[in-house]
């Protein structure tokens, strides 16, 4: 073979390669457009949360640096979409106090949210003897003398979205619920049981995806 025919199949298939690239991009370029269209169309928005109330069962330090509580919040949940369902396929809520977490983690069942619809979820969270920082500890003492706490609620967890019939992939979900809590005084909540107390928050909470 000649040195002029390597030449010739060198060229052809340096276009080969051109052309493959050029259609690589030109098909990337129109999936991009797509993407940017259907999310111009559709408009999607976060879920929006809500933290209702909070009724405390417990919430002292019994033994030194070691911290019991036992609280039951109501968490509402609104889908602003009207093309887009969410799948939650877990959200997990637990309580921090001073950056430090201070229950367990509470699972609420995995659940649908169609298109402007709204959940209303009221777990369960607590802990026991749970250890905290000693510094934690004696900022609690302080908080519990001047009668007001401020704890923050948060929920994580996976989450999908639904679009007509394509799902996709999950991607993590992140909420933070600030609760100012009067415990000095059980008048401004209401009493429901022997050492229970509810008290009205309404709190619009902070989503991130």
């Amino acid at each position: 073979m000649s040195s002029k025919d390597c030449g010739h199949h060198g060229k052809k298939r340096e276009k080969l390669i051109r052309r493959i690239c050029a259609g690589f991009l030109i098909f990337l370029f129109i999936v991009l457009v797509l993407v940017l269209l259907i999310w111009a169309i559709l408009q999607p928005s976060k879920p929006r949360f809500i933290l209702q109330d909070v009724t405390v069962y417990a919430f002292n330090t019994t033994v030194p640096n070691f911290l019991t509580s036992n609280f039951q919040v109501t968490i509402s949940s609104r889908n602003p979409n009207d093309k887009i369902g969410v799948y939650y396929d877990r959200l997990d809520v637990y309580g921090v106090y001073h950056n430090q977490q201070i229950t367990y983690r509470t699972r609420i069942p995995p659940t649908y949210q169609g298109h402007k619809d709204v959940n209303v979820w009221s777990p369960f969270v607590y802990g026991n003897l749970v250890p905290v920082a000693p510094f934690n500890s004696m900022a609690l003492s302080q908080d519990q003398a001047n009668g007001a706490v401020m704890i923050m609620f948060k929920a994580d967890g996976r989450v999908r979205w639904k679009v007509g019939t394509f799902i996709s992939g999950r991607y993590h979900f992140y909420v933070k619920c600030l609760a100012f809590i009067n415990l000095g005084n059980k008048n401004s909540g209401i009493i429901v049981g022997e050492n229970a107390v509810k008290y009205q928050i309404v709190q619009r909470c902070s989503v991130n995806v």
